[in-house]
């Protein structure tokens, strides 16, 4: 099943969403699977709405991802205004061992790396506030674990 999800971004911080399952955590942006009968972007604007009980518009797409002929991801930039998130549900696990914990707003330091790698793939670089912070970052290499 498809996926799609939305980067919502206020004052250079991202709308996170918490996932466990066991005594896993994660970080993502707000999303889930495509139902029948909806497109990506209604998806991903439905899936805001579950998770953070917001509405959003779409101001564009972002990516368009291709894992396996199985496994794609839709990224939207969406837009919420001046609504405050909170933490709502995900029908999607009611079902298994996972669960949605918390949704925030996060700066990029503030997401743990191996989850940071899934929102730059998403798109984030065309997101004109996200690339002005990465082309300061300079020209040194580092990787974590490395001293």
């Amino acid at each position: 099943m498809p996926r799609a999800q939305c980067i919502v971004c206020r004052e250079n911080k991202l709308l996170m969403t918490q996932n466990r399952e066991g005594d896993a955590t994660w970080w993502c942006l707000p999303g889930g699977g495509v139902e029948s009968g909806e497109t990506p972007a209604e998806a991903a604007l439905r899936e805001l709405h579950e998770e953070c009980c917001v509405t959003g518009r779409i101001a564009r797409q972002t990516s368009h991802l291709v894992y396996s002929p199985t496994d794609e991801t839709f990224t939207y930039l969406v837009d919420i205004g001046d609504q405050v998130p909170r933490l709502g549900s995900d029908p999607e696990f009611a079902h298994d061992n996972q669960a949605l914990v918390d949704v925030c707003w996060l700066a990029l330091n503030e997401i743990p790396e191996r989850d940071r790698a899934f929102i730059w793939a998403a798109g984030l670089l065309g997101v004109p506030a996200f690339w002005a912070e990465v082309e300061g970052w300079g020209n040194t290499i580092s990787y974590p674990g490395m001293d």
